[in-house]
């Protein structure tokens, strides 16, 4: 097991290698990139928003009005086909889903159907594969009579169109602003995600992507005045519009179209050489250009519409034909609004509207507050975690942070490969495989203090030693590493960043326990030749104890009940501090530009905007407050109304560092999928501890995890953290420690059974806790300094959550040893419940230590 070929050395430390060159660009500025040579990688890791500042919006795409606009095409192309066939019909309606037309002389009617033989014509779709789909299916209820209905598959098949043109539309319209990799790509069957980070003007960004940008140039009804056709009826073809002025200007427009924003070739922010204002200059296609000089010249002296998103930028007079396919557009623009107009003419139309469901803006200040606060977090955790492991090892524990060394290198190198997203979820998820790192080393050094207190060799410990942990620490990772992957395809955003860490992790752990760490003590063995293990400096866990855990059971299991009970109880009777992400609503974090902030005053200022309940609390220093406001129940544009009203009332005094906004469609699914997570990932760790010990070791590991799970949820409810997104990682965090350090205990408890088949079972239980107790503690030590180290160090954004994740880390070692062991005890366990190898050997006496055989 210490031996190590050449081309084996050569392997290990080539991917550590590797993984330390992967992760130099990490601590690099963009100028010593630069001057890297060609060959070396440059990918550095990419920071969440809630770590770098910028936007990140969730977009979902009206089905209802692509829906409306698909039902008014099929109106109009049944009225434009019968036509031209010189078919009468009458009744031609429209309304839900569904078209239909009555054909006057029934005689006619298979050449109407004829005629109309394209409206349910198979399309292709990249969606069914290479097979295609009906949009349109044609039902003859009555003679003569003719009902067209959208049919689902038609339905998905243009909002996946949709989707796939409106990413292309908002990309440009994006790239456009000039901000650095942006992320645009579809989120499900009708959403769009937009990442932008590092951006300045989140208001901006919205304005630009609420857009649907569907430019129109028609001519003006001047056959009545417009506050006429508002008093009675508009004439036939021709609609009321409104400008975008304040107050707005009604104008009588022609609803036949001239020419639309398809013809466009160009569109450019300028300034008019005469009066100095701001326009926005504009070039067709040839097309384009025809259709326009035509109707200018057959229009001089009539007034014509520029037309945006039905609302009339402006409509100027008609002096002379404009036969050049160009002109301008002028409006009142400032010479922003001027080139945010031609950014949307120049990307083009959104074929339908987009409704942002979901927005999580953090400020570049507070962007830059975190990453500077979690890297001198980092380092006090990273001094600590280092310092305890000599402390403890000695020359082991040097070569244990080594080995933790290039773990850590290696999780970073293969985020910075994959383009994978680093957000505080994702810390978490490192923290986690910190201890789970550190709790590999310990596991082995321990087995080998066992060994050589057994009476082997120095040499024979340590290979009997890295060759009986090997199990137990592949069944303690994979029993995570399953949860992980469950985790990873039901949940999304903040989880789904948690479970890549926390998987990459693991892979990386496992192979750093067995090969680096394993190469690195052969080479001591080999160099320094020792006599004896290294001592540390402090043994923190005496050896051979024994505890008689098993003794306080039942006071262990009626203090978890009552509070397991009380924190239910508790939970039905309270109503929990839920953030935005699971009841929709708003929350805001705004700092003061001049010196203390006000809540009183800051409260009474937002009351008076008519948004709901607001409340208004100071936030981590007295220059800062948080604002929560509730949904407002209205749809998820109402949530986006919310944060302008207040941007527009504090934006002359505060600062906004922080907005986000969830809208009730997004809250309720993030709500589902969350609590589905943790309940498959728990379900799928049950079935494997379950095939890979017995039926009780399942269950006790379970029971044991909701047990923990419920003392989270007691701690957020008595303490009203605020319980959100976030929260489920660090719940996720406890469930991974918490089984970890659970099926470790059973992996001895099995291993013990096999050995001592005549051993009570409270005896045998006791044996197991008090053999793995070092480990336990240790391993728990040191995943508490990295969290303590957080929690002081890290900032005011992620204090909460690293507090629940230090509250679970105790309840979590406490449930390994006083709960999991004792309901082996219930479940009526027995030494018998293994397979033999020795039915003859003789029970140990009570209160002895057992000799190994």
């Amino acid at each position: 097991m210490l031996y190590f070929s050449r081309w084996k050395t050569i392997s290990i430390w080539a991917v550590v290698l590797l993984g330390v060159i992967f992760t130099i660009p990490n601590m690099l500025t963009q100028s010593q990139l630069d001057s890297l040579p060609g060959w070396f990688p440059k990918r550095a890791l990419t920071l969440g928003l809630d770590l770098q500042g910028g936007s990140h919006m969730l977009l979902a795409i009206d089905r209802q009005d692509l829906i409306d606009e698909r039902l008014q095409t099929t109106r109009d192309d049944i009225r434009t086909m019968l036509r031209d066939a010189k078919i009468g019909y009458t009744g031609l309606t429209g309304t839900g889903k569904t078209v239909q037309v009555r054909i006057t002389d029934t005689n006619e009617l298979e050449a109407a159907k004829t005629a109309l033989a394209t409206l349910v014509a198979p399309v292709s779709s990249s969606m069914f594969g290479a097979g295609s789909v009906t949009e349109l299916a044609l039902e003859e209820p009555e003679p003569g009579l003719l009902r067209y209905t959208l049919t689902d598959a038609g339905i998905e098949y243009r909002v996946s169109n949709a989707v796939t043109q409106s990413i292309e539309v908002v990309g440009r319209r994006v790239n456009e602003l000039g901000t650095t990799e942006p992320i645009i790509q579809r989120a499900g069957a009708d959403r769009i995600l937009v990442q932008v980070p590092g951006l300045q003007d989140p208001t901006r960004l919205k304005e630009i992507l609420g857009k649907t940008a569907k430019l129109t140039f028609q001519m003006v009804d001047q056959s009545m005045s417009p506050q006429e056709a508002l008093q009675g009826r508009p004439p036939a073809g021709s609609t009321v519009m409104y400008s975008q002025d304040d107050p707005p200007t009604p104008y009588l427009i022609e609803n036949r179209v001239i020419v639309s924003g398809e013809n466009l070739v160009d569109a450019q922010a300028t300034f008019d050489q005469r009066t100095s204002e701001a326009v926005v200059s504009f070039r067709f296609d040839g097309k384009g250009a025809s259709r326009f000089g035509q109707a200018t010249q057959q229009g001089v002296g009539r007034l014509f519409a520029i037309i945006l998103d039905n609302q009339v930028i402006s409509a100027p007079r008609i002096n002379e034909p404009i036969l050049g396919g160009s002109g301008q557009i002028s409006g009142s623009f400032t010479a922003e609004s001027a080139n945010d107009l031609a950014v949307l003419l120049r990307a083009g139309a959104l074929p339908a509207d987009l409704t942002i469901v979901e927005e999580r803006t953090v400020g570049p200040s507070l962007g830059a507050d975190s990453i500077s606060a979690g890297k001198f977090a980092s380092v006090i955790a990273g001094t600590l975690v280092v310092g305890f492991m000599l402390v403890a090892y000695g020359t082991l524990g040097i070569i244990a942070n080594i080995a933790l060394a290039a773990n850590v290198a290696l999780i970073i190198a293969i985020l910075s490969i994959l383009g994978a997203t680093l957000t505080m979820p994702g810390i978490a998820g490192i923290v986690l495989t910190v201890g789970m790192a550190v709790d590999s080393n310990v596991i082995i050094y321990e087995r080998v203090r066992e060994e050589r207190q057994l009476g082997r060799s120095l040499v024979q410990s340590l290979d009997s030693g890295f060759a009986r942990a090997l199990a137990t620490i592949v069944d303690a990772n994979f029993t995570t590493f399953i949860a992980a992957l469950i985790l990873f395809y039901l949940g999304s955003g903040p989880v789904r960043g948690f479970a890549v860490t926390l998987a990459i992790g693991i892979v990386t752990t496992v192979f750093t326990a067995f090969t680096l760490t394993r190469w690195l003590v052969s080479i001591w063995l080999r160099r320094v030749k020792p006599k004896e293990l290294p001592k540390g400096l402090v043994r923190f866990v005496p050896d051979n104890t024994k505890y008689s855990f098993m003794s306080l059971r039942r006071y262990a299991f009626t203090l978890s009940a009552l509070a397991s009970l009380a924190a239910m109880t508790l939970f039905f009777t309270m109503e929990m501090n839920y953030g935005i992400d699971f009841r929709g609503g708003t929350s805001i974090e705004v700092q003061s530009k001049s010196g203390t902030a006000s809540s009183s005053e800051v409260r009474a200022r937002l009351s008076e905007l008519n948004i709901g309940d607001v409340q208004v609390q100071e936030f981590g220093s007295e220059s800062t407050l948080l604002i929560r406001v509730e949904g407002q129940k209205a749809g998820d544009n109402a949530e986006q109304s919310v944060v302008e009203k207040v941007r527009g009332e504090l934006a002359s005094d505060y600062e906004f560092r922080r907005v986000e906004s969830v809208g009730p469609t997004v809250s309720s699914e993030l709500a589902w999928s969350g609590t589905i997570g943790v309940v498959t990932a728990m379900l799928a760790m049950l079935i494997y501890i379950w095939f890979r010990f017995e039926w009780q070791f399942g269950m006790g590991a379970i029971l044991a995890t909701i047990h923990d799970v419920t003392m989270m949820i007691g701690l957020y409810v008595v303490t009203g953290i605020e319980f959100n997104l976030t929260s489920i990682a660090a719940i996720l965090t406890i469930v991974g420690y918490s089984i970890n350090d659970t099926v470790v205990v059973y992996d001895r408890v099995r291993e013990n059974l096999r050995k001592y088949k005549k051993m009570p079972i409270e005896q045998l239980l006791d044996l197991s806790m008090n053999q793995t107790l070092s480990r336990t503690v240790l391993t728990g030590v040191t995943t508490l300094l990295a969290l303590i180290s957080l929690y002081l160090f890290g900032g005011e954004v992620i204090r909460s959550f690293t507090l629940a994740m230090i509250f679970g880390i105790v309840v979590g070692t406490y449930s390994s040893i006083f709960v999991a062991g004792p309901l082996l005890i219930l479940f009526k366990l027995r030494p018998d419940s293994v397979e033999a190898d020795d039915k003859d050997k003789p029970a140990v006496p009570a209160g002895a230590q057992p000799t190994k055989s």
